[in-house]
């Protein structure tokens, strides 16, 4: 019987849980092996409410993606950590309202990369580019991320569930401020965040962390507070920083007890 670490791509360690894999699983996905599995079942037993929380930020991405290129009027989007390709993926909701919108997706993951470029990039309007958001000056200065995307003109930037893997050592409001000043006014901001107020079971919040521990990227809970910080530099969009299935929710959506572990709001570049 073939093994999936035979299967898996050369190089691949399959045998790391992969923070990308183990969120297309929550998702209901295929593109994961059995560590990612095993990983994301412990998770899944110590916050059960993380599938359907995967499933509503998706929902907040396309809900702020139409506002952004219908009501805002932004005809371009940097999307950083995109993770595995998805349906509802930025290029396609932005598309629905501008045919000619264009998208930069960057992700720092090879696999992810890969995948993008077979499913994500298309001809003149998206491109896929492996950089870290980690390292904010040389990803904007990519050659691909500057040949598509115009910095004259105002940019939607997407931090869609990837700041939380972003550890206070590395900086993340730098980062963020970083990426903020190579946009012009009237660019956007996407922001959604693990929240540390939505778990009111501390221990198991530490629980969950721990098993990310041995993930190829930890993750780092921060409360609403330090959350809005990030924002700095930009006016909120109404309704500010919610629970991120609160924030603009098509009819039917925000109904009572949604589970949700996140926080999700959108800034306007001063």
């Amino acid at each position: 019987m073939v093994t999936e670490r035979e299967l898996a791509p050369a190089g691949l360690d399959v045998t790391v849980p992969n923070v990308a894999r183990m969120y297309d699983y929550y998702l209901g996905g295929k593109d994961n092996f059995e560590a990612d599995r095993v990983a994301a079942h412990k998770v899944l037993e110590l916050v059960p409410g993380l599938r359907r929380s995967a499933v509503e930020n998706r929902k907040f991405l396309r809900r702020v993606v139409r506002f952004l290129a219908s009501e805002a009027g932004v005809t371009q989007f940097l999307d950083i950590g995109v993770g595995l390709p998805t349906q509802g993926a930025v290029h396609e909701v932005a598309r629905q309202v501008n045919p000619r919108a264009r998208v930069a997706y960057v992700d720092v993951d090879p696999v992810v990369v890969a995948h993008g470029r077979a499913l994500l990039a298309v001809a003149d309007l998206s491109v896929m580019v492996q950089a870290d958001v980690r390292q904010p000056a040389a990803l904007l200065s990519s050659p691909e991320i500057r040949a598509h995307l115009d910095f004259t003109r105002p940019i939607a930037i997407g931090l869609f569930a990837i700041l939380h893997f972003v550890s206070d050592a590395d900086d993340p409001a730098g980062i963020v401020a970083c990426l903020r000043d190579a946009v012009v006014p009237g660019s956007y901001l996407a922001i959604s965040h693990v929240g540390t107020e939505f778990f009111p079971d501390k221990q198991a919040m530490a629980r969950a962390a721990a098993v990310y521990e041995q993930a190829n990227e930890r993750v780092t809970p921060r409360s609403r507070d330090q959350i809005l910080g990030f924002f700095g530099g930009f006016e909120l969009v109404p309704p500010g920083l919610v629970p991120k299935h609160q924030w603009r929710p098509d009819v039917g959506e925000a109904a009572a007890g949604t589970p949700n572990i996140q926080w999700g709001g959108v800034g306007r570049r001063l």
